[in-house]
């Protein structure tokens, strides 16, 4: 199974990695990361903007690839909760026909001094390496590795909603298509 990643982040290729292998334990899965760009701000905030980023990579890729047997985007945002901000990810997954599965991760309280450098325009990833002076966490653990002290991490965190993006690949008879899928 013939599977592009819409990033080059090594922690988006594994948890996509990780998705298939454990909803298709059978099937032999490649898993080629390809740069895609999302169509939204660097820094996307709220669902809209964050599943639409996903979206976008996704159409993207199917272009440029179009031989594959399953396209993912996976997108990082953020979105504003009272006193700051929580973190998330929207996880897209297509099929040859264009079907889109969809499925957002858990979110998590950002702390007020990364909140605080996100309002004066840092990314997150950016944000979390000067609070807690670290570099690179967005290919790492991410956000979530640092808070959890690596209870979770960003793959673990991402695994799971790519695996509820598979499913209805997985269960394709649960799911007909509809006029606007295909």
């Amino acid at each position: 199974m013939k599977i592009i990643a819409a990033s080059t982040n090594p922690v988006k290729i594994a948890a996509t990695e990780e998705a298939f292998r454990l909803m298709f334990p059978d099937q032999p899965v490649e898993v080629i990361g390809m740069s895609s760009p999302s169509g939204v701000p660097d820094q996307p905030i709220g669902d809209p903007e964050t599943l639409q980023g996903a979206v976008n990579r996704v159409a993207f890729i199917r272009e440029q690839v179009p031989e594959a047997d399953f396209w993912v985007g996976l997108e990082g945002g953020i979105g504003r909760i009272e006193g700051g901000y929580e973190a998330f990810g929207w996880m897209v997954v297509s099929d040859p026909s264009g079907q889109l599965g969809k499925s957002r991760t858990s979110s998590f309280a950002l702390p007020p001094a990364v909140c605080h450098l996100i309002d004066s325009g840092k990314e997150l990833g950016h944000a979390m390496d000067e609070v807690f002076a670290a570099h690179n966490t967005k290919q790492k653990g991410g956000a979530i590795g640092i808070l959890t002290d690596g209870v979770i991490d960003r793959k673990n965190l991402y695994i799971p909603a790519v695996v509820m993006a598979i499913i209805r690949f997985k269960q394709p008879e649960l799911f007909p298509v509809a006029p606007a899928d295909a």
